[in-house]
């Protein structure tokens, strides 16, 4: 189970939208968490990265160097 408390302008929002099309609320919450939460893991996965590179803990690897390890040409 999951509330979440939404600022007044969204909620009428999306109250609104859920009046004039007979779904309801939730149908639409449940909507925008499934079509952005992949791109939510994708920007705090890229973030994290980011964090550890600029404290040295990532070491990256070049494609020539990963081209070469794998014996693949150009």
């Amino acid at each position: 189970m999951l509330a979440i408390r939404l600022p007044a302008d969204i909620e009428k929002r999306l109250d609104d939208l859920a009046k004039k099309t007979g779904r309801t609320k939730t149908f639409y919450a449940r909507q925008a968490i499934l079509e952005h939460l992949e791109d939510l893991e994708d920007m705090y996965l890229a973030e994290q990265v980011l964090a550890e590179d600029k404290a040295g803990k990532v070491e990256w690897v070049s494609l020539e160097e990963v081209m070469r390890d794998y014996e693949m040409d150009n």
